[in-house]
């Protein structure tokens, strides 16, 4: 996992094994994965955020990114959240296509190496315990 989110997050910090070892050590962490890539969620009363979600370059553009969403989605909450580095067109076009929606933004979060830090934009999806409101039961 380390390898994949170093490959993916080249601009920002990325997370080292150990970080996610000490973070799949807490029962409130679910880890969704599949070949090329993986995402990192943490359930805890009702409210589901995505940590991180990372595509290997490589197997990109092959709805790895979506697959994981959703199925992180289907998990069992009543709202879901996850923040986004203001640059990073892709993930929030995929995002707004599963229906989140902006509700905040947090200044200069994602400190870049090479680079100014960009603003994270918290989205927001409300879910009835993995189904989205909108779709049919």
């Amino acid at each position: 996992m380390a390898r994949i989110h170093a490959a993916a997050f080249v601009q920002d910090r990325s997370w080292s094994a150990e970080e996610i070892a000490d973070l799949l050590a807490s029962p409130l962490i679910t880890a969704f994965h599949e070949t090329g890539g993986f995402a990192l969620t943490r359930l805890i009363a009702g409210e589901a955020e995505l940590l991180t979600i990372a595509v290997d370059p490589a197997h990109q553009k092959q709805g790895i990114g979506r697959r994981l969403m959703e199925r992180w989605i289907a998990s069992s909450a009543d709202t879901a959240f996850l923040e986004v580095a203001a640059d990073n067109v892709p993930a929030i076009a995929l995002y707004q296509s599963l229906g989140f929606e902006q509700i905040g933004v947090r200044h200069r979060y994602y400190l870049r190496k090479d680079a100014a830090a960009v603003d994270a934009l918290t989205l927001s999806k409300d879910l009835t315990r993995g189904h989205s409101r909108d779709s049919a039961p």
